[in-house]
This record gives C-alpha cells, structure tokens and sequence, in this order.
C-alpha cells in the first residue's frame, strides 16, 4: 500500500492565508470598524508627507435622498486620488461636503405639508427644509462611508452650517463692494413650476415636440413703396412657440439677407430668398412667382399689424437672424426672449409679458388669460390665428428644448427684475479665460469646453424666487423704492445670520437688522423692507472654495484638483472660477478633471421606468463595496461608462483572480521570517531575479498610471500580471519549490523571498482601490516594523538595480520556447501520446543562438531541471537542431512516478528505503522523520 506523504509537503493551511470566499458584504464593516478604532484619518494626515499639501477639494452633491451610481463613481474616483496621493507622499487632507439648499428640498418638504393639510409660513417651511437636508446628509455620509472612502466624515462642510450661510452673504457683499452685483429687468429662463429664475448652469436641453407654425402679419405701412405693385402684402413669420404670438411687438431681418416678394393667390408674401422653395412646399403652393428682391434693409421702417390684436409689428433689424430654416423672418417677444429684448431696447419698444410666474396668461394677453401658455394656451393662439386667416400651417416639430435641471419642466424667458452678477465688470470675462488656460485639464478638451462657456455666458441671475436658500442682503426703501446695498449693511447682516442662522433674515423685521438712524440716500425716509429673493445655489456651491479651503486649518486656497461630472463646466467649475475671479482674481483650482456619467450596459441612461437602474447599495450588499470600487478603477471613466449585472459579474471575476493570486502567495509564506530567512538578491535563483524583474516593470506602469489618473491602464495590467505572468506561469512553477523542497531549502527561501517582495507590492499598489482586501493582506503580511494599516504604508518605487536587463531579454526567449513546447505537448495530449503533461519528457531541437542559451541550463532528469519546470513537463532535454526551426519532442518521461512530488523521474525507485520516492524526496522525508 504506498504511503501518503501530504504531511510532510509544505502545503499552504487555509489558517495562514486569506479565506478563498472573501465574503466582502460581512467582513467591509469590521475593516472599517478597524480603521475607526486606528483613527486612520487623522493617521494619514500625521504621518511624514515629504511632497506637501495634495487639496482635493469636494463638490458638494445635494442633499436629498439616497445616494445614486453617480454619487459612488464620484467618490470612489477622489478615494482613489486621494489614497494614491497619500501613499506617493502627500499629505491629503479631505473633507466632504453637502449642498443644502434649493428648490428639490423645498419641493419635497411643501409636498409633505400638502399632504397634511398645513401652510406653513416661510420661517416653518425653511426650519423643515433644514431638518429635511441634515436627515439626509446623515442617510448619505453613511452610504458614503460604506464604500470605504476615508476623509474627515465627522466634520463635513455644509452649506447650511451657519457660519457658511454667513460666508455666503460676505462673499456678496466683495462682489458688491468691487461693483460687480446689480439689479435690472432682463429676459430670463423662467421654471413655471418651480415659479423662478435660472441660470444658464441650471438649464437642461432634452428633446421636445413643440408646435411649429407659420403667420402672416399683413403690412399696414410702407413708408418706401416696396409694395407699390404687391396685392395684400403681408410678412411670414416661423416659430415654435405659438403662446409668445400674443406679446409679440416687431418682426425682425437680417439687414444684408435678400428678402424675396412672392406673389400667390392674389397676395404677396415676404420672406428671405432662399428659403422661398422650402417654405412654398411646406404650405402646400404650388403656383408663385419672386415679384422681386431687396436687401433686410431695406424693409426696415415697414410696419405690419398683429394678426390678433389692434396693434402696430414694425419691421426692425437683427444680425442673430439666420436662413436656415423658417422665413428668415423673426417675431419678436421683448418679454420673451433674450436677443429679442435687446432689439426691443434697441428700438424703444415696450416690454411686454404678459405671462406669470405660474406660466398663465395675466389681463395682458387679452382674450387668453388665464390660461396656462402650454398646452391649453397654445392651442388657443392657434385656434385663434386660424380664425382670422393668419395661420397658413402647423405641424409638430421635434427639437432640443431648454428644460429644468431639477423638475424636468419646459423653460420659457421671462422679464424680470432680477439680481446679477456682471461677467463683463473690470474684465471680469478676460480674466477667467487667462485663468483657464493656467489650469491643467483633464481630458484636454474640458478647457476649450468650459471657455467656451466663459466667452458666451451672460451675466449670471443671481436671485431666486424660492424660500429655502440664503436671502440677498438687499433692502428697498418703503417710500421711493430706493434700493440701500452697502458693504457695511452687508455685514452687519452676515454678523446676525453667523449667530442665528439664514432663518434671521426671514423671521425679523427690516429694523433688526439696519443700524438706528438709517435713512434712505434718495429721499431720506426711514422705512424700510428687507429684499425676498434668495441667492441661487450655484452661489452657495461656487462659494465653497472661499468658505473650506480658507477656513479650515489643514486645508489651503486654491485647491489642486477638483474632479466631477462633465456636466459641471458650466456648473460647479464655472460657478467656483466666476467668484473666484470676482473676489481673488485667480482660479480656485489648478487642476480639473471630469469623468462621465453612469449608462447601462447598452449605452443607455439609467432610469427607473426603463427598469435599468443598478444601486450601489444593492452592489455593496451583495458583493462588496471592494468590487464596486474595482469596476470604477476598470473605466475609462473620462468618457460615459457602462455599468450592468453582466459587467458587475466580469469585474467580480477579476476581483477573485487577484484574491486567489494574493491568496496562494500569502498562504505559502506562513513559515517565513524575512529576518532569519530572507534571501540576498545575488544568491536569489535565477528565475526569482527574473520576476523581480518584471515585478519592476510592472511598478514603473502602475505608478504611471496612477500619476495620470488612468487607473483603468492599471486595472488590466494587473489582471494580466495576475493571471498570466504570476498564476499562469510564475507561481505554477514554483509549487515545486515551495511544497517538495525542504522547508528551510535555500530555493524554497529564495522563492519565499519574492513571494514576500510580490505581495507587499501588489498589496500597496492595490490598496487605494481594494482598500478592505488590501488591509485584510496587509495584516497577514510578515513584514517587519509594517505601519498598523496598509493605508499608512507608501507606494513601492522601481528599484533600478533589479531591472536585469540582459536577464529579461533571456527569458523573454525562454518563454517564447515555453510557448511552442506547450503547443507540442497539448497536440501529444490530444493524441493521447501522453496522458497529461506531468507524465511527459520533451527534448527541444533548438537552432544556433537558441541552444546556446537553454544549452546554459542543466537538464539532469531530476527536479533540479529548471528548464522542466518552466515547460511543465517531468524531464526536458535540449539538443542542436538540424535547421533553423525549433522543432519540440514530446515523449513519455522514463522512469516512475515519485509519490509525493509526482514527477516521472529514473531515480524513482532506486532507494529501498523509499522506494516510491525521488532522491530529492526521500532527503526531505528522511530529515523529517
């Protein structure tokens, strides 16, 4: 009966490694309570950090409801950066935040008090707003903490808080002080349902059906006689927007477009040349003639009649009118839309608009108010225009619409009196596009798209019609309607909301706030009431620069990196620089990069209806919060990612392939001391150094990688290091080694030793990304004077003296032969030649300079054969080829079967007192015995 020798191979024991299951769900939390118990943060921040200060600075996401895929791409993306930065020698200070308030949380909070029945007052509705946003902020920073992300989670920053409210109004009032801030009526993007202005930062474009239709305006005056031989002349006009046709005040051409008079029917119809054809088939004429041409010019001073109402359309001129589709002709709403108020202004016309903050026609619109201007007032115009003859067609017509980027609503323009910050005042604009160009943007394109959002963007809309938000320190005298702005006043205000809260400025009285004697500089009246308007949110999150990095003692101005959505070009980094410049004249950050936003595996925005929404809490429940943070390491996350159970299931294969690598290596080193049994690099087998060498190579990439923030590079480098150059290769070599060989055999050792060396190095290079799995390795590591927490430990560099070159050139040969001897012995297997490739002996035929380099290596038929074990085989022999082509032999090996090792080896069965074992194993068992 032959003896089972398992107990004396050095076989790895599941007690010394880590389990085969991570079992990540149940095992996060108990890291994390660790690092909770280290105070880990305030360890990173504590430790030596010979580069400096890294400041990345959080954008604040909102705080209202549980956090979604793109909070957690988000966040993990700056725990990497920020761990990374640590580990490289930084000091990384990291302090998250939230953005308290604006119109989602008010929304909610008045839906909740509908629901019960009550109207609150605007103190009570703001006191449930706050109560509402800390709830979640709560939710949120412990979703947040259960993707690992390290940072002062205990002190986050809030919009809320009351010295930043505080700061809020101080940063207004340097604007105000350096003449930036001014109140004014101007068109502006106007939310019916959420009843208030919006900045450009806050419009969403998204498709919509809209109603398109053609007018004839009629022409009531010719002053020059163009129409001196045209019947019933009238001007066509296109729009999209058929409820602007009640405040419509001017027809406006571009003066050097060529105007065509077409006859038809017995009228005579004006409308830019080279869209005649076009529009001609579009309105179903067949029969017309061009009467003649004449310049946009030309037509100025020609007045028409509104097609409802008794009132005079004059004909005046624009150069924003285009010829591209339409008649070339633009109705001009004043009170409606931002080139067409300015033309008004241009030509003295009123401004009318005769539309609420509800979006319903007021007593201006005549006989239409009352209704609301979509759908009910558009087809009430419509239906009004066909009566009177004005309408020649109507159509549906798809387009991008400028929507609300918080309830989802169709936008309209509106003018009205609102507060602005001037992007023009003191070369404001100039400024902030020198400034862009001293930032480092990644992707590089990010600053030709943010400049270009800087040199198009009006001046910014600063107040809001809403409750919860910081109100603009602004009062107005009762007597003459004086508006009192003032630095001092400003402050004064701040000094009370420091110690009160914002709800101050909507609980008291003008008085509480105004030093005694106060008197209006116009008129000298001494009553006065407080403005109502808040400040738009994007001024409390463009703000945070000022109110974080220069209030917080570890933190300083400007930040290094800011990094969030693509979207935020014209959020969050456009609102930053914008105060930034205003009251420092340098950007608030040197660096930006943007990732994309979270699609399904199709491409597909993720949304509830299409059912295809993947939770990251759901992911961390079932698979660890380690495979979610993976998956965001494995994106080219600069463009849109795709994320499904599909690409979830691949990133968790990954996840298990690195484990099982960091497994075998740590449960092979359970009886090495690298005080007593380390293994100096000249003594270090031949293939040992190779792998240091490669391990090098693979350091030098990683940290490129790192430094360039494409962790995506490092994701699948190290998959393939794993995978191929270790487990499918390097490791699989080794088990000879490391299981037949003596335990304190100086190969073993040797071996051990760069195992050691492999999992101290993967381990910190892994830990910013697997940060539980990562601790959970470091901590069976045997390293000697290791800090308490892999994440306290440094990134390894490359050592150029183990970077052999000459060494990896030779295997790089050796593994191409490996490659063809593998081929030869599957085509024997399959042949059935050989059983399988531990029974077979390959002789390698190799030409010229091959065999003399493998000719180098010994080939004895023991376990010695280095060339054997590389190829798999039992025995492997190198003899000179006839030719030039490596030709490859493949045999049954000689010999037995050794018990323990299962080599094929002659030598087995030469020892009486071990009979079924080879030399080399039968040492090892006799020195056991």
């Amino acid at each position: 009966m032959a003896q089972n020798y398992r107990e004396t191979l050095n076989l790895p024991k599941d007690e010394h490694t880590i389990p085969m299951r991570a079992n990540l769900p149940e095992q996060e939390p108990r890291w994390q309570a660790f690092w909770h118990e280290q105070d880990l943060y305030a360890q990173l921040l504590a430790k030596p950090a010979p580069n400096g200060d890294f400041i990345l600075h959080d954008g604040p996401p909102y705080s209202n409801g549980n956090i979604h895929m793109g909070h957690a791409l988000n966040k993990v993306l700056k725990d990497i950066i920020v761990r990374s930065y640590a580990m490289r020698g930084y000091r990384t200070p990291y302090v998250p935040g939230w953005d308290n308030h604006g119109m989602p949380i008010e929304n909610a909070v008045s839906q909740q008090f509908l629901q019960q029945g009550k109207t609150p007052s605007k103190v009570e509705l703001r006191q449930a707003c706050r109560a509402y946003a800390q709830h979640f902020v709560e939710v949120q920073r412990k979703q947040f903490e259960r993707l690992g992300l390290v940072g002062d989670w205990e002190h986050p920053y809030l919009t809320m808080d009351y010295a930043f409210e505080a700061g809020i109004v101080r940063i207004f009032g340097e604007l105000v002080k350096r003449g930036y801030i001014y109140r004014d009526l101007r068109p502006v993007l106007w939310c019916p349902v959420c009843q208030t202005a919006l900045a450009e930062a806050e419009v969403e474009y998204a498709p919509k059906v809209s109603d398109a239709i053609y007018v004839a305006f009629p022409v009531v005056r010719d002053p020059k006689g163009i129409f001196a031989n045209a019947p019933n002349p009238a001007i066509l006009i296109w729009t999209t927007t058929p409820w602007t046709i009640p405040a419509n005040l001017a027809l406006a051409v571009h003066p050097e477009l060529d105007y065509a008079l077409v006859a038809t029917d017995g009228k005579t119809w004006v409308l830019v040349r080279e869209l005649v054809p076009a529009t001609m088939e579009t309105l179903g004429v067949k029969e017309y003639r061009v009467l003649t041409t004449v310049k946009g010019s030309e037509l100025e001073g020609v007045v028409a009649r509104h097609p409802i109402f008794e009132r005079e359309s004059p004909v005046v001129l624009a150069d924003y009118v285009l010829a591209e589709e339409g008649t070339g002709v633009v109705h001009t709403a004043p009170g409606h839309g931002a080139e067409d108020f300015y033309t008004g202004k241009r030509y003295g016309l009123p401004i009318l608009c005769p539309v609420d903050e509800r979006g319903v026609f007021t007593e201006e619109a005549g006989e239409f108010a009352g209704l609301p201007i979509a759908p009910e007032g558009n087809r009430a115009v419509i239906r009004r225009l066909q009566e009177v003859g004005a309408l020649l067609h109507y159509a549906p017509y798809h387009h991008n619409y400028p929507h609300c980027w918080r309830c989802d609503s169709p936008l309209l323009f509106r003018t009205t009196v609102q507060w602005f910050m001037n992007i023009d005042h003191m070369g404001h604009r100039e400024k902030a596009l020198r400034a862009i160009e001293g930032v480092r943007w990644i992707p590089e394109e990010g600053e030709n798209r943010i400049k270009a959002m800087v040199a198009n963007r009006p001046d910014w809309c600063l107040s809001r019609q809403r409750a919860w938000g910081v109100g603009i320190p602004a009062f107005y005298c009762e007597a003459c309607g004086e508006v009192l702005l003032t630095p001092e006043i400003i402050e004064a205000v701040a000094q009370k909301i420091e110690q009160e809260g914002s709800d101050v400025w909507f609980d008291k009285p003008a008085d509480y706030f105004l030093p005694a004697g106060t008197r209006c500089a116009k008129c000298g009246a001494s009553q006065f009431r407080k403005e109502t308007d808040v400040l738009d949110v994007w001024f409390d999150s463009g703000s945070t620069h000022r109110l974080v990095l220069e209030t917080r003692p570890e933190l300083r101005w400007p930040a290094d990196l800011y990094i969030e959505g693509s979207d935020q070009h014209r959020g969050w980094f456009n609102a930053s620089l914008m105060i930034a410049i205003g009251t420092k004249d340098a950007a608030p950050y040197r660096m930006v990069i943007t990732h994309g936003f979270v699609l399904d595996g199709e491409g597909r925005k993720m949304s509830k209806s299409e059912g295809n929404v993947v939770d990251p809490l759901d992911v961390v429940q079932k698979m660890g919060a380690d495979v979610l943070r993976l998956w965001v390491a494995s994106t080219e996350y600069f463009e849109d990612v795709r994320l499904s159970d599909e690409i979830l299931k691949y990133v968790a294969d990954a996840y298990r392939q690195i484990r099982n690598t960091l497994r075998f290596i740590i449960g092979n080193l359970a009886d090495f001391n690298p005080a007593t049994d380390a293994v100096p690099y000249e003594q270090l087998h031949e293939l040992d150094r190779w792998m240091l060498a490669r391990l090098q190579e693979y350091v030098r990439y990683a940290l490129q990688a790192y430094e360039s923030f494409e962790y995506h590079r490092f994701y699948h480098e190290t998959r393939r290091f794993c995978n191929v150059e270790l487990s499918a290769f390097y490791l699989d070599v080794l088990k000879d080694r490391l299981y037949a060989s003596a335990p304190d055999d100086p190969a073993r050792r040797s071996a051990q030793t760069v195992l050691l060396e492999l999992a101290s190095v993967l381990t910190r290079l892994l830990a910013p990304i697997l940060v539980h799995t990562a601790e959970e390795v470091w901590q069976r590591l045997p390293l000697p004077n290791k800090p308490a927490s892999v994440h306290l430990a440094e990134f390894p560099t490359a050592r150029e003296e183990w970077l052999d070159k000459s060494l990896l050139e030779r295997w790089e040969r050796i593994l191409e032969v490996r490659e063809v001897v593998n081929r030869a012995v599957e085509s024997a297997k399959n042949e059935k030649r050989v059983p399988n490739p531990q029974s077979a002996k390959v002789v390698v035929h190799a030409p010229g300079g091959l065999y003399a380099l493998l000719s180098q290596y010994p080939t004895p038929p023991t376990p010695d054969n280095l060339l054997a074990r590389v190829f798999g085989v039992s025995q492997a022999e190198v003899v000179p080829a006839s030719d030039e082509a490596i030709q490859v032999v493949v045999e049954p090996a000689p010999g037995n079967k050794c018990a323990r090792c299962w080599l094929v080896l002659p030598e087995v069965g030469t020892r009486s007192d071990y009979p079924d074992l080879c030399e080399r194993c039968a040492q090892v068992v006799a020195a056991l015995a």
